[in-house]
């Protein structure tokens, strides 16, 4: 196969290749900082900020009772399930379908693989670490591994990232690309949230899972433009006021 013609290499990348770097950069920075956290949790040097943030989430005199009223309540219940696995691996799957009905097939097995093998760093973390759940206050929902990193947190981060990437490189118009990645951003926010509210999560396994699910979209990102380079999935579109 001949080499990629310099057209062939996005417009954004081709005009300014110090974004390559920033990119590394990101990825290096998100990998450090998940393994310096995990260090600080095993030694449990976290434990004075975990245990302040999930107090200060609950009633006075009442550990048993988020603050604010039962309609916030049920509304982070609502959230961190925007984070549970059936949900995500179903739009995972529609998401593929369109790309494969807009005959962007590769780009749709690049998406699959790039969300199950964050799926499966993940549930490995977990297993590694072993880190027990809150027990300062009563659990708002049903859980059943263990805590760190936090599994909803990682696995939205990493599936509506992912997603948001993989979509926005076949939007050209910029708004719309901003707009893409705005709300992944929102999505995985809320449900981060949602599970230190509800007390299943100490919030050092919400950052940890943040932490890594973003750093996993920007290495599909790097990894997909490559790929890109090399004719092995299909390009994407220059961004466009």
């Amino acid at each position: 196969m001949p080499d990629p013609s310099p057209t062939d290499i996005p417009a954004n990348l081709r005009r300014r290749p110090e974004l390559w770097m920033v990119l590394l950069f990101l990825v290096s920075l998100a990998a450090l900082g998940f393994f310096l956290l995990a260090g600080e949790v095993v030694e449990g040097d976290t434990a004075a900020f975990d245990e302040a943030i999930l107090l200060a989430l609950r009633t006075p005199g009442d550990l048993s009772d988020p603050i604010g009223s039962h309609w916030v309540e049920e509304m982070a219940r609502d959230m961190t399930a925007l984070g549970g696995l059936a949900w995500l691996t179903s739009l995972t799957i529609g998401v593929a379908g369109y790309l494969a009905l807009s005959r962007h097939t590769r780009t749709m097995w690049f998406l699959l693989i790039a969300i199950g093998s964050g799926t499966l760093i993940s549930r490995s973390a977990k297993m590694l670490f072993e880190r027990a759940r809150p027990d300062l206050v009563p659990h708002g929902s049903y859980v059943y591994t263990a805590s760190f990193p936090s599994g909803h947190t990682m696995l939205s981060a990493v599936t509506y990232l992912t997603l948001a990437v993989m979509l926005s490189r076949l939007e050209p118009r910029r708004v719309i690309k901003v707009y893409i990645m705005t709300c992944a951003i929102l999505l995985t926010g809320l449900v981060g949230v949602s599970r230190v509210y509800l007390g299943v999560h100490w919030p050092t396994d919400v950052i940890a899972g943040w932490t890594a699910g973003a750093g996993w979209a920007v290495l599909c990102l790097l990894v997909a433009q490559w790929m890109q380079r090399r004719g092995q999935i299909e390009p994407a579109e220059d961004a466009k006021d």
